[in-house]
């Protein structure tokens, strides 16, 4: 009797030291991950939504944590800007395009010589499904895939698309977005609008540029509206990440933050905010550079990233993407863009207006042959048009579930 008590406790208590023990290690290592994200500021500032910003030296960032990076002398400045066409410097009339910020810069400003960073916290690290994929898309994240018939296929993803396309061969993309605060219905979903770049096949080779606005509860722990990049070169299985969650990007200006809140959002039958989103190729070098705004070069991804893309993308998207987790069989209600269809036009639905891409001569030139896609009409929707202001612009978004979407 009595060792069998004895032996009771002794397994009840390798038990409670196995789980001590794996506790210990756990945390040990979201400390050491931490250790890697977080470098060492040179200030840090505390925006008023509660994330905090280090200014952190150009040279100490994540991308040089990168194998083919180790060595890589920073460009500071692209060796050209593509040319051409700029309706931005054309009168809006009536749809004027209001000033947009970060929350972060109402209280301060980074050095010259250092980038802002969003500190990760502990808390962001235990959201994800592992620390392996902190910062990663899913690796069944798909590409909406225009040419594809399988739809049943496309649905199993869970994410859902509303874009307009072109294809060819292309050197970059630009575009103005209004931006919003869409509701995100359960934490694991997300809603966001971007550009894509891509290039490879629709298979586990494909490389994309990804730069926009999202509402991610997983990933930042609220539902603010943010700014956000991502890049991969093998269909989200192993590579790339959102903003400067691993080695990849590299960043040299000191004012915007990547990840970080955008102020004010768009209101329905209100002001519009839109924000003006470049990406190109640097002919010599070979790096995608990206801007923000008018002037605002944020940094680039090195060619070396990428297969297809050291040469050109193969097509570029514009529009939004969600997650839909289709709790109970129904659709989620999960809104994409301003959460109401394209048909709504100015002030009421989410647009990109002056879709521009950039051809082989690095010039800015309208797209041609623009196609659209999304895979449920009913729940979010694309529409396409041409105007004298706006040149070629799309209105996209929707609801998700309503009375057509069930």
């Amino acid at each position: 009797m009595e060792l069998n008590m004895y032996t009771r406790f002794v397994v009840v208590l390798c038990v409670v030291m196995a789980r001590f023990s794996y506790a210990a290690r756990n945390e040990f290592d979201v400390v050491k991950h931490l250790n890697r994200l977080n470098k060492p500021p040179v200030k840090s500032i505390k925006s008023p939504d509660g994330d905090i910003i280090d200014c952190v030296l150009i040279s100490h960032q994540t991308a040089f944590d990168h194998p083919s990076l180790k060595n890589h002398t920073i460009q500071m400045r692209p060796n050209v800007h593509p040319e051409g066409m700029h309706y931005e410097n054309m009168k809006d009339s009536s749809q004027t395009r209001e000033t947009i910020t970060q929350l972060w810069q109402l209280n301060g400003k980074c050095p010259k010589g250092t980038i802002p960073i969003r500190r990760t916290t502990k808390e962001d690290i235990l959201r994800a499904s592992s620390m392996k994929n902190y910062g990663k898309k899913s690796s069944l994240s798909t590409v909406a895939h225009p040419n594809s018939i399988d739809l049943d296929l496309i649905n199993d993803s869970g994410h859902e698309h509303a874009i307009a396309f072109v294809e060819g061969e292309f050197y970059g993309a630009k575009a103005s977005m209004n931006v919003w605060n869409p509701q995100i219905q359960q934490t694991n979903e997300f809603s966001l609008s971007q550009i894509w770049l891509l290039g490879g096949s629709f298979a586990s080779d494909l490389n994309s540029i990804e730069a926009g606005w999202q509402v991610s509860p997983d990933l930042y722990g609220d539902h603010n509206t943010r700014f956000f990049t991502y890049w991969t070169s093998d269909a989200y299985q192993s590579t790339g990440c959102y903003n400067l969650l691993c080695s990849g990007f590299i960043q040299i200006n000191n004012e915007i933050a990547l990840g970080a809140s955008i102020s004010p959002m768009s209101k329905y039958q209100g002001s519009q905010y839109d924000i003006s989103l470049l990406v190109w190729k640097d002919p010599e070098q070979g790096n995608w550079w990206m801007q923000f705004g008018h002037g605002n070069v944020l940094g680039y991804w090195p060619g070396s990233l990428f297969s297809y893309l050291t040469t050109s993308a193969s097509m570029i998207q514009w529009g939004g993407e969600v997650v839909n987790s289709a709790d109970d069989g129904q659709h989620t209600t999960t809104q994409m863009g301003s959460g109401h269809f394209p048909e709504e036009g100015f002030g009421k639905s989410s647009y990109f207006r002056n879709v521009q891409i950039v051809d082989g001569s690095n010039s800015l030139r309208n797209p041609k042959h623009i196609g659209t896609f999304t895979e449920q009409p009913n729940c979010y929707d694309v529409q396409t048009g041409k105007s004298k202001d706006w040149g070629n612009y799309i209105y996209y978004g929707g609801p998700g579930r309503n009375p057509n979407c069930p």
